[in-house]
């Protein structure tokens, strides 16, 4: 199997292969021994080699700029590539930012000092998706970060939104002229599903049923969520990693693993995306960071292990939908 050779530029593909798509158990020695490998050959090390010896990237503070070599991104990243939650120099820039990066209000906030007006649901739902990976899930100040990500969703009294960032439940968002905003949902989404069902608060369910519901309320497959201009065509372009757009597969997915891999609504996005997948069975890359990281990962326009590793676990968890296309 493609995704399952060792790979030096891509080793985190044979973890996550491994893991999520053979359902390896976590004392199973070639799922221990391909983590291992993440942290020795392609970006993990490159990422962790640029860590200044405080614990961030390009300069202190906040860490949301530069994109993509600033703090923030180093941390999702990270994630995304299956860095060990172990590793001391992992452990120290996760603290960073839980420490740098939270704003009076408890939420995670853009700028180089973090404050509410600057929280928006998709740098909270990258980082507390990320941090939860990066086995942060019992840290107060990550429950903190996930209350205020639930509460501003579903509307909360004590919440108070900003015109230029979130402005409003529903995921409002300034950025996308106070309109609910898909790309903001879809992270948000992914943050809220991590963490396990019998630790999530009340807030917590109800923002992921409202999240069910606006995204559902359009054809993933078309992706109109409200926009101020065309829709984006970035929702088309299936990528590695994300950043803080999303894609018609991220919205397929968070949607498969909310449990609605059954719901018919959600079988356009299926199809669209397996018409997509080659002769070979695999997906290419459409869109990338090339040139923005620290070092780069696989090549625009050519088939992906990343993205193909993403569209099997969304098949994985929609196969209800999947078997009828």
């Amino acid at each position: 199997m493609w995704l399952l050779e060792n790979d030096d530029a891509n080793p985190g593909v044979r973890y996550f292969a491994l893991r999520d798509l053979l359902d390896r158990p976590g004392d199973d020695g070639e799922l221990r021994s391909a983590r291992a490998a993440v942290m020795h050959s392609g970006p993990a090390p490159a990422i962790l080699d640029a860590m200044a010896p405080d614990g961030y990237w390009v300069k202190p503070g906040g860490g949301y700029s530069p994109k993509y070599r600033g703090t923030v991104w180093q941390i999702l990243l990270l994630a995304e590539l299956g860095a060990d939650p172990a590793d001391a120099r992992v452990r120290q820039g996760c603290d960073y930012v839980l420490n740098h990066s939270i704003a009076s209000n408890g939420a995670f906030a853009a700028g180089s000092k973090p404050s509410p007006s600057g929280a928006i649901h998709c740098l909270n739902g990258n980082l507390i998706w990320a941090l939860l990976q990066l086995g942060y899930a019992d840290d107060p100040r990550l429950h903190g970060a996930l209350d205020w990500l639930a509460r501003s969703v579903i509307g909360d009294p004590a919440i108070r939104y900003y015109a230029r960032a979130t402005s409003g439940p529903g995921f409002a968002c300034g950025i996308n002229g106070g309109q609910p905003c898909g790309w903001g949902a879809a992270k948000a989404m992914r943050a809220l599903l991590a963490m396990p069902a019998d630790r999530r608060t009340g807030a917590v369910q109800r923002a992921i049923d409202t999240g069910v519901e606006f995204l559902l309320s359009r054809n993933p497959a078309e992706a109109d969520y409200p926009y101020s201009d065309k829709v984006s065509s970035t929702w088309f372009k299936l990528g590695f990693p994300l950043s803080y757009w999303s894609d018609v597969l991220e919205v397929v997915d968070v949607l498969a693993q909310a449990g609605y891999g059954h719901d018919p609504r959600l079988a356009d996005g299926v199809q669209w995306v397996l018409d997509r997948q080659d002769a070979e069975g695999r997906w290419k890359l459409g869109n990338s960071l090339t040139g923005k990281m620290w070092q780069n990962i696989e090549r625009r326009g050519q088939p992906s292990k990343w993205v193909t590793l993403r569209a099997l676990r969304m098949l994985k968890a929609a196969m209800p939908v999947a078997q009828q296309g």
